[in-house]
């Protein structure tokens, strides 16, 4: 007989996962997160406990382990399939055994396994990650906890395995959370802002440069957690240097100092006021079920918001998917009042009606469309991001980027931020997140002077440093710079000189043929311990840069990424967390219970979720099965 006390599921299961913390430590644009998650098994029988939940599809997952009593285990990152067999005959044997891995086909979503937790113990198991925080339109900087997963769909015949996902509504999250953020800055925090009620903002000191912020009682769990922090004067090129860790192996990234480089470009109005306003605009809507209701209603806001926004002269269609794909004009047309105004009447009208995310066939219909000539195509996408196949769409977009530029809507809460991020970065475009109407205005018009802006050129960044010190970059080769927009560069430094402590930068690239540079200065030896915050985030960045280069056969390139991960303790799609309690003193017989641990669904139509990963069963290649649609819905 199965003990029904505790909380419960709406299959009347018991929920192991009691609470979650979340602590966040905020340095300028660099966040490093806690979340303790609080386990208890109040049933009569061992269980596993699997959690499928979302992260920052940036996010650089550096740390996990669980404590049992007074027993803490620290994990270690392995190669996923050692990980795996690990786990398994670790069940196998009766003994407790944590697994924390990355989806294969989209680094936002993870799975966390607890088992063998016997009956009346509780379990705490730690996560920790670094991230970077977006700069917004209105120059604040956006930190996202990711609270709403919804699921994602599986085309038939793509690559991979979907996401399994067990979620329900937000009002019938079973589990509580608390959330605390600490900020700070060498300038003054103009103030905090959140889509939730924050209890009011405490300084830490009399300059204003360190402060701390609650959320307030009574999560809804209805929509992600953004907080807007604001800085005085806080958008400007700088260079931090980071230490290495002594203890690690001599000539790896994690024993050597590491940079960041952060790059402002401003462009004088005299050549910004010369730019020609053209261009071949493609806008490509989501209308699958899942963006019914509030989605719908903001994506089409935010496209006719665009629209009314075109320059005369230029040219523009409008495509939409789902299980197909609609466009309203054979080939892109000249904009005028004529098309503009068809073109309005006809998107006024779209409703979420075309069924699945079939987002590759439209993409793959743009690319065979030829460019229009001194018209640069633009392709800007708006969606939920609710897709299984996330790596084979960016793919696709990287294989065509040389053709145009994207840039990218999330739409809604829980959009994807691997795929709407992932669009952006691979085509050279800009990501945003439409969440609501506020700031809506604000990005879309800054997106479109993005595209707007002619494609910078001939970047180069070049280095002056002492002899003997070397430099190796971790970041991919810089394609893309934007007005007053940031970017972040990682690098690896080698060796020391016995005499000069300083070294330089220079960014040099060309825009509508004017040269620009910008040069700093900066000292070769840490001002101040900022932790491994900088070689986490430069082995993340590292990581994703191999994988987009990964092919089937890369032999050469998947060793360096699994070898990469290990050193950096920074998660990938090929390794995974694992931590085993070899010290129990007994060892747990019999079956175990599985238990799925309900995430947040946004709004939406329902699914039907496959079985789930069965240790020993021919799943275990995929671990996760893919997420077919009960109804028409999506």
């Amino acid at each position: 007989m199965v003990c029904r006390c505790g909380l419960l599921t709406v299959n009347k299961e018991p929920v192991p996962l009691k609470a979650i913390e979340v602590e966040v430590e905020v340095k300028d644009h660099v966040a490093n997160v806690v979340s303790t998650l609080h386990y208890e098994n109040k049933e009569d029988k061992a269980i596993e406990a699997v959690f499928v939940f979302p992260l920052p599809g940036d996010a650089a997952v550096c740390h996990f382990s669980a404590k049992i009593g007074q027993t803490e285990i620290v994990a270690d990152v392995k190669e996923k399939k050692e990980a795996r067999e690990e786990y398994d005959d670790a069940l196998s044997s009766g003994q407790q055994a944590f697994l924390l891995e990355e989806s294969e086909q989209t680094p936002d979503i993870f799975s966390l396994s607890v088992g063998s937790l016997p009956p009346g113990e509780s379990a705490s198991i730690r996560l920790e990650y670094v991230t970077e925080l977006a700069v917004e339109a209105d120059s604040g900087l956006r930190f996202c906890l990711p609270v709403v997963l919804n699921p994602r769909y599986q085309p038939q015949g793509s690559e991979g395995h979907g996401v399994q996902v067990t979620s329900i509504p937000a009002s019938q999250v079973p589990y509580s959370l608390s959330f605390s953020a600490r900020v700070s800055s060498p300038r003054r925090v103009s103030k905090v802002d959140s889509n939730f009620s924050l209890e009011p903002l405490q300084y830490l000191d009399k300059e204003q440069t360190r402060a701390a912020v609650k959320l307030a009682a009574g999560h809804t769990f209805d929509k992600d957690i953004e907080l807007l922090i604001y800085y005085k004067d806080a958008h400007q090129p700088a260079v931090v240097v980071e230490a290495g860790k002594a203890s690690s192996k001599p000539g790896t990234l994690m024993a050597d100092a590491a940079v960041m480089l952060s790059v402002y470009p401003e462009f004088s109005q005299a050549v910004m006021s010369s730019f020609t306003t053209r261009g071949e605009f493609v806008f490509l809507l989501d209308r699958s079920g899942s963006m019914g209701g509030a989605r719908i209603d903001s994506a089409r806001d935010t496209l006719l918001l665009l629209l009314k926004s075109l320059p005369m002269g230029c040219y523009f269609n409008i495509y939409s998917f789902g299980s197909s794909f609609e466009h309203i004009f054979p080939n892109s047309m000249e904009y005028c009042e004529q098309t503009m105004k068809k073109a309005l009447k006809i998107v006024k009208e779209m409703k979420a009606n075309l069924g699945g995310t079939e987002i590759l066939r439209p993409l793959n219909h743009i690319y065979s469309q030829p460019c229009i000539p001194s018209q640069p195509r633009q392709l800007f996408v708006f969606t939920d991001g609710e897709v299984g196949n996330t790596k084979e769409v960016t793919t696709l977009v990287k294989r065509n980027s040389s053709s145009h530029r994207c840039f990218s809507f999330g739409i809604g809460q829980g959009a994807s931020t691997a795929l709407v991020n992932g669009l952006a970065k691979e085509g050279g475009g800009h990501a945003q997140f439409i969440t609501g109407a506020d700031r809506m205005q604000a990005k879309v018009m800054q997106s479109l002077q993005f595209a707007l802006q002619p494609v910078v050129e001939d970047i180069s960044v070049i280095w002056d440093l002492p002899k003997g010190v070397s430099v190796t970059h971790l970041s991919p080769p810089l394609t893309t710079l934007f007005q007053g927009q940031r970017s972040l560069i990682y690098a690896q430094l080698t060796g020391q000189s016995s005499e000069e402590t300083d070294g330089s930068v220079m960014v040099k690239y060309s825009l509508a043929g004017h040269p620009f540079q910008s040069k700093l200065g900066f000292p070769l030896q840490p001002t101040e311990d900022t932790g491994l915050t900088i070689h986490r985030l430069g082995a993340r960045t590292l990581i994703r840069s191999l994988e987009s280069n990964m092919g089937e056969k890369d032999k050469e390139v998947t060793k360096k990424m699994v070898d990469v991960s290990i050193q950096s303790g920074v998660s990938s799609s090929l390794t995974a967390f694992i931590a085993i309690n070899r010290d129990s003193t007994e060892a747990i017989r019999g079956p175990l219970l599985r238990r799925s641990v309900p995430g947040v669904r946004g709004s939406g139509v329902s699914y039907a979720i496959n079985t789930p990963y069965q240790r020993g069963s021919l799943q275990m290649q995929g671990r996760c099965c893919s997420i077919e649609p009960q109804s028409k819905g999506k």
